[in-house]
């Protein structure tokens, strides 16, 4: 099934497994979007190497087990086409709104805290008790990947010879409402990116977000309108 684009004239009304697989698109105008201060250790506040990162990966592995990371997929229109809102990092790496659960975290709440801390104004509370936004609507899994090493590329399934993977991520969809504030750090850009770019674009923005237009294939993406 390809990926269909549905306008406010569609005829007939769904039916209800159609309407579980239909999402609602809104214009990219209709949202707002700020800078904040980056948080004293927050995300992305200092630099890190892949040999620092490493270390810290087998550390946290060695104290929890299983590192699991949540993301969220966060659709908007604009030009008449879906946009995916992606993160820049240091205007080189994408990255898809999310990160760690805490030991023992439920993944919706992890979620809801993640994007709290990327998306909101109170973002430097991630480090609190709260379980984030409230107004997140955290729809389905849409997607899992898998990392049998620290440093392995992700996989879309677990590999026969990977005895005790590393990582699981799950990508979810967000019912983004018709309007929102959108606040970001500073050392961070947020970008609406068209699906038909990151199609199969691997090289630019990495194998799991080059792959969510084919994991949307199975939705009816209804655009609304101005």
């Amino acid at each position: 099934m390809g990926l269909e684009i549905m306008t406010d004239e569609a005829a007939a009304a769904p039916s209800p497994a159609a309407a579980a697989a239909r999402v609602e698109i809104y214009p990219l105008c209709r949202y707002y979007f700020g800078a904040r201060d980056v948080a004293a250790g927050g995300a992305g506040a200092g630099l890190e190497t892949a040999a620092d990162r490493a270390l810290r990966l087998k550390a946290n592995f060695a104290a929890h087990g299983l590192r699991t990371s949540v993301h969220g997929v966060l659709l908007v229109e604009l030009f008449d086409h879906p946009h995916v809102l992606l993160l820049q990092v240091r205007n080189s790496s994408f990255l898809l709104p999310g990160g760690r659960l805490r030991p023992g975290e439920q993944d919706v709440q992890g979620l809801k805290r993640k994007l709290s801390t990327k998306l909101s104004v109170a973002g430097h509370q991630d480090d609190e008790d709260g379980d984030g936004d409230d107004e997140w609507q955290i729809g389905e899994c849409i997607g899992m990947w898998w990392r049998s090493e620290f440093d392995a590329a992700p996989f879309p399934y677990l590999l026969p010879n990977a005895r005790a993977p590393k990582e699981c991520i799950k990508l979810f969809l967000i019912k983004l409402p018709v309007s929102r504030q959108f606040v970001v750090p500073r050392n961070m850009k947020l970008l609406a990116v068209p699906l038909s770019q990151i199609h199969d674009n691997a090289q630019v923005y990495g194998s799991i977000i080059a792959g969510i237009p084919n994991l949307l294939s199975k939705f009816s993406l209804n655009i609304i309108s101005d």
